[in-house]
């Protein structure tokens, strides 16, 4: 695979809202939290480079390797909890849009562990990340892993 633009270089002065948003948002949700979801929503998009992002980021706020291998059958790994759970549930939802959009035990599921406030962050946090999946994967962004190694 080869990068076929860098949206980082071709429109900074678009990435610079992305970045102070995604910010802004980090200070509202669990940052460890908001990098398990930013990771789970870019491997269900296939993006590479966000995937490559969020797992380091991930590790560096203190999650486990164990527990970032698990995020692929989260409904089934004993070691996220109830309101993980409910937050990758609504990631999943909110991200593989089906005909109806999110349903309601999904939501319910979530509200049921967030306030209203915590509710619209996590799904604004959720919606930036696939906004971020959408560069990567259309522009073949380079993951920084990859970069490092290519020397």
């Amino acid at each position: 695979m080869f990068e076929r633009m860098n949206p980082h270089k071709t429109a900074p002065e678009l990435q610079k809202p992305m970045f102070a948003l995604t910010k802004h948002i980090s200070e509202h949700i669990d940052p460890v939290l908001f990098e398990l979801v930013k990771l789970r929503a870019s491997m269900i998009n296939g993006c590479g480079h966000c995937v490559d992002i969020h797992s380091n980021d991930a590790l560096e706020a203190g999650e486990s390797t164990a527990r970032l291998f698990g995020l692929n059958a989260w409904w089934e790994h004993p070691m996220f909890t109830d309101k993980e759970r409910a937050a990758l549930g609504l990631t999943d939802a909110a991200t593989r849009f089906g005909e109806h959009g999110v349903p309601d035990d999904v939501f319910d599921a979530a509200r049921a562990h967030f306030d209203d406030r915590e509710l619209t962050y996590l799904v604004a946090g959720i919606g930036l990340i696939n906004m971020w999946n959408r560069f990567g994967v259309t522009f073949q962004v380079t993951p920084p892993s990859a970069l490092a190694h290519a020397g």
